[in-house]
């Protein structure tokens, strides 16, 4: 690769895990405007495996807009983030599509103020667009729940 590939490529790493942690943010903080623009306009969410919706990013938007308020605490932890670059172009152009792992833990409490607490990975697909890297799909995988 060429050094500017392999820049494009750290930037790229950068602006995913930025992504990433901007959903994060936006889900703990009930900011549903700025979930949404972290989507592109067609992007989706999957939340079926813990309980949830799937459908276009806006729907569900809406959704978590109507069900957070049940957990007024909540606080995601999104690790061990995998990332996968679409493999450079003929031109050794970076490309315009990723995909990246990560598990989560995410601890809240019910407004009851019971702790609830589950874990999985999340399946996030992103492109690039003229507002930078935007979200095209997320899917939960709820892998367990306490409390």
């Amino acid at each position: 690769m060429t050094q500017r590939v392999d820049l494009a490529t750290v930037m790229d790493r950068i602006a995913l895990d930025d992504l990433i942690t901007g959903y994060a943010t936006a889900v703990d903080d009930g900011d549903w405007s700025a979930y949404r623009a972290l989507f592109a306009p067609d992007g989706r969410a999957d939340y079926r495996s813990a309980g949830g919706i799937e459908g276009p990013a806006t729907e569900v938007a809406d959704w978590l807009a109507e069900t957070m308020p049940l957990f007024p605490v909540r606080q995601h932890l999104i690790v061990n983030r995998r990332v996968r670059l679409q493999d450079p172009g003929a031109y050794r152009e970076p490309g315009d599509r990723a995909e990246v792992g990560a598990d989560y833990v995410n601890p809240m409490r019910l407004a009851s103020g019971e702790d609830f607490v589950c874990g999985g990975r999340y399946s996030f697909a992103a492109r690039r667009t003229a507002d930078g890297w935007q979200l095209a799909s997320v899917v939960v995988e709820e892998r367990w729940r306490r409390g």
